[in-house]
């Protein structure tokens, strides 16, 4: 029998994807929360409930959808409602189990920055900008992280805090009114970092098959804590890569490949 073979994208997407338990509640983002949110609903989770900003509830896209907007979420959903029914009675309540972020800049307790990179007023670069983020990370019981490891991504310090982690530290959230628990887990493409019980700075706790210690500090912006009993995620199943490509293989039922 053949080994089965995938790339960093893949692992970190399928470890996202198992992140998600049946029968949940999930607010999910565009891009590759989606794509592993969508994944888990396609393998192990069949009745989670994917509920997207645009006010779809319950949505079942047979294809990764190319936006919050696309209308093949509509199509498919439950129910649709407004975009501040959404916010005022199914998130802010703290009705939402699990919520699933992208991130340009994340820092060392888990603050998220979609806004803008440099400087506010004169930044190098500007972002697409915060959408239902910071409600999300305020409120969702939990929170999920996906992005991919680099210095530039982990950063000390985010440039503009677009969504609340953890502040400066533990009790920043409750300072802060925040009713969720936060940023639970973030998951790379190298593994997953957690929050320290004591002061919730993330902490290496996991590592994907083949990545070292070292790899993951030297893509981390802070000296990266690790875990004294850090483990290995287990590979992902030839099911679970045939599900992901075939999802991948198309946008917006286009039938072309995902760019």
């Amino acid at each position: 029998m053949s080994e089965v073979s995938w790339t960093t994208d893949e692992m970190m997407t399928v470890v996202a994807a198992r992140a998600l338990p049946d029968r949940a509640l999930c607010f999910v983002g565009i891009g590759l929360p989606s794509t592993a949110a969508n994944l888990a609903k396609a393998t192990h989770a069949p009745d989670l409930v994917l509920v997207y900003e645009s006010g779809t509830l319950g949505a079942k896209p047979p294809h990764l959808p190319l936006s919050i907007g696309d209308g093949i979420l509509a199509e498919t959903a439950d129910t649709v409602v407004s975009v501040p029914e959404v916010f005022n009675y199914w998130l802010q309540p703290g009705r939402i189990d699990v919520g699933f972020l992208g991130a340009a800049q994340i820092d060392r307790f888990g603050n998220i920055n979609t806004t803008v990179i440099g400087d506010y007023r004169e930044p190098k670069v500007r972002l697409p900008g915060a959408g239902g983020a910071p409600e999300i990370a305020a409120s969702c019981r939990e929170v999920v992280v996906v992005v991919r490891q680099s210095t530039r991504t982990l950063v000390p310090e985010v440039d503009f805090v677009t969504s609340v982690g953890f502040g400066r530290g533990a009790g920043d959230r409750e300072r802060l009114g925040l009713t969720g628990a936060g940023p639970r887990r973030v998951i790379t493409d190298l593994g997953v970092l957690e929050p320290d019980p004591a002061d919730c700075e993330l902490t290496l706790t996991r590592l994907h098959p083949g990545v070292s210690v070292e790899q993951a500090r030297d893509a981390t912006g802070w000296p990266l804590r690790v875990a004294a009993d850090v483990g290995v995620a287990e590979p992902p199943t030839a099911a679970e890569l045939g599900v992901l490509r075939r999802l991948e293989a198309t946008v917006g039922g286009r039938g072309g490949p995902r760019a």
